[in-house]
């Protein structure tokens, strides 16, 4: 099974996962340039329910919100390298700024960010809240970012 959906593959298979009575999970992200803290806060997310839906930012969605050098790493290099996780079920690309429209498409039962964003500011959370689902917060690993690796390169390499 090819992990990378389209929006409207994802439709179907996650109203089948419900009707089978999985928990489907989501959570979004660039994940540009893929590290450990990447790694870890994905496997808690699929630890949280049966299939983790991972919206991953397309490159027009990852300029919007990060400017013109971002991202590094393509779209279609970044979805194959975080389908390959074991903890990812599926991966879709969205090209809007925030993955409102994909959680509704979705219908996650759990809704998952990092700690770092409040509740109150989280996406999507109100309409997984009112369909009975709810908001989980993970907490990130410290001292580990793609923009502290981005630096860091250009202090090693450049100054």
């Amino acid at each position: 099974m090819d992990k990378i959906a389209s929006r409207e593959e994802m439709k179907i298979l996650s109203s089948q996962y419900r009707k089978e009575g999985k928990t489907v999970v989501f959570t979004n992200g660039c994940f540009d340039i893929l590290h450990a803290g990447h790694v870890s806060y994905l496997a808690a997310a699929a630890g949280l329910g049966d299939v983790l839906v991972l919206g991953l930012n397309s490159d027009v969605s990852v300029k919007k919100i990060k400017g013109e050098k971002r991202p590094v790493i393509g779209q279609d290099h970044r979805a194959r390298v975080v389908a390959a996780l074991e903890a990812v079920t599926h991966v879709v690309l969205f090209d809007e700024p925030d993955p409102e429209n994909l959680i509704r498409t979705v219908c996650p039962q759990i809704l998952v960010k990092g700690a770092d964003w409040p509740e109150d500011q989280i996406i999507g959370a109100d309409f997984v809240k009112t369909r009975g689902g709810r908001v989980e917060r993970v907490i990130l690993e410290p001292d580990i970012s793609t923009t502290t690796i981005i630096e860091r390169i250009g202090r090693l390499y450049y100054g």
